[in-house]
C-alpha cells in the first residue's frame, strides 16, 4: 500500500518534528446552518476515517459555530485529530490572546490545539502576541504557533521579532487560479523550512470556483488521469517542488462523496506533461503579487 504524501512540520524547542497528511479538512461556513450539522460532524469524522487527520477551524467561523462542531466530531476521538485555530488579529494580545484560545478550547471541547494561528496581521504589536503563545505553549494549552494571511514581508517582520523564528506555517488562500506566493513568499519559506497550508484549494466558492473547475485543460487533464477536477486540483496544490512537498490543502467537504474525492487526491500525482500543460493555462508569475485574501 503507498504511503500518503505527507509534509513536515519541523522541530521546534517544544515539540519533535512531526509529519502531517499533504490533505486536510477545511470548517469555513461550518455552524452557520448552511447544511444539518449532524452531516458536518458526519463529514469531519469520516474524513478522519479516510486519514485526512488535521482540521482546521478559527473563532471567526460562525462566531464559534465551527468550533462547536468540530468540538462535536471529536468526542471521543480526539487523538485521532491533529487541530488547527486561529485568534482574531484585535484578541492577540498578552492576554487576550489567552483568554481567547480558552474560549476556542471551551467550544472545541479539548484542553489542547496542536497549533494555533494568529488569523491575519493586525495593530497588535507582533511581540505581545509571541509572547501570549509561548505562555499557551509553556501551559500546554497549544502546542505549535503560526499565522495565516502573511505576505513575506509580514513573514521577515515576525522571523526578525524574538521568537517569530518559531513559527510552525502560514495558511495562505492557494489555488492554481491564484499563484502569486510562488514568485517571493513560498521560496521565502521554503528557504527558511516553513510549510504552506492552502486555503480555498479549489478557488472560492462561486463563479470563481466554477471557471477553474470548468476549464478546458483542467477537465481534459482530469479525464486522462481517472480524476475528478477538484482532485486535480488538489494533487496540484500538493505537488512536490523540486522533489520536497511542501503545502498542506485543507479543503472543506461535507457531502460524504466530496470527503471521498478528497481522501483520493492523495494517491493521485501529475506527471511533467500535466504540470506544464497546466502552466501553460495558468502562467507563473513574473513578478510580486499583492497576496491574495478572502
Amino acid at each position: 500500500m503507498t504511503t500518503p504524501p505527507r509534509v513536515s512540520l519541523a522541530e521546534t524547542s517544544h515539540e519533535a518534528a512531526i509529519e502531517l497528511p499533504a490533505i486536510g479538512q477545511g470548517t469555513w461556513f461550518m455552524g452557520e446552518g448552511l447544511a444539518p450539522r449532524a452531516d458536518e460532524v458526519r463529514a469531519l469524522q469520516q474524513g478522519l476515517d479516510l486519514g485526512l487527520k488535521l482540521i482546521d477551524t478559527a473563532e471567526m467561523y460562525g462566531d464559534g459555530g465551527a468550533e462547536e462542531v468540530v468540538g462535536e466530531a471529536l468526542r471521543s476521538r480526539r487523538d485521532d485529530a491533529f487541530l488547527v485555530s486561529k485568534v482574531y488579529p484585535w484578541n492577540a494580545g498578552r492576554d487576550s490572546a489567552i483568554a481567547a484560545c480558552e474560549r476556542s478550547l471551551q467550544r472545541l471541547g479539548t484542553d489542547y490545539l496542536d497549533l494555533y494561528l494568529l488569523h491575519w496581521p493586525g495593530g497588535i504589536p507582533l511581540d505581545e502576541t509571541l509572547e501570549a503563545f509561548e505562555r499557551l505553549r509553556e501551559t500546554g494549552k497549544i502546542r505549535r504557533f503560526g499565522v495565516s494571511n502573511f505576505d513575506i514581508d509580514d513573514m521577515q517582520a515576525l522571523n526578525a521579532t524574538p521568537g517569530g523564528d518559531e513559527c510552525a506555517v502560514n495558511q495562505v488562500l492557494y489555488h492554481l487560479g491564484s499563484r502569486g506566493i510562488e514568485h517571493s513568499l513560498r521560496p521565502w519559506q521554503r528557504d527558511h523550512g516553513m510549510p504552506l497550508m492552502a486555503y480555498c484549494p479549489l478557488a472560492q466558492a462561486g463563479r470563481l470556483r466554477r471557471q477553474l473547475l470548468d476549464h478546458p485543460e483542467v477537465t481534459a487533464l482530469a479525464a486522462e488521469r481517472d480524476l475528478t477536477p477538484a482532485q486535480l486540483l488538489l494533487a496540484w496544490a500538493i505537488r512536490p517542488v523540486d522533489g520536497k512537498r511542501d503545502v498542506i490543502a485543507i479543503p472543506k467537504a461535507v457531502q460524504s462523496q466530496h470527503v471521498r474525492d478528497n481522501a483520493a487526491a492523495l494517491g493521485a500525482s501529475l506527471d511533467d506533461d500535466a504540470l506544464a500543460r497546466l502552466d501553460a493555462a495558468f502562467p507563473t508569475p513574473v513578478g510580486k503579487e499583492p497576496l491574495d485574501i478572502v
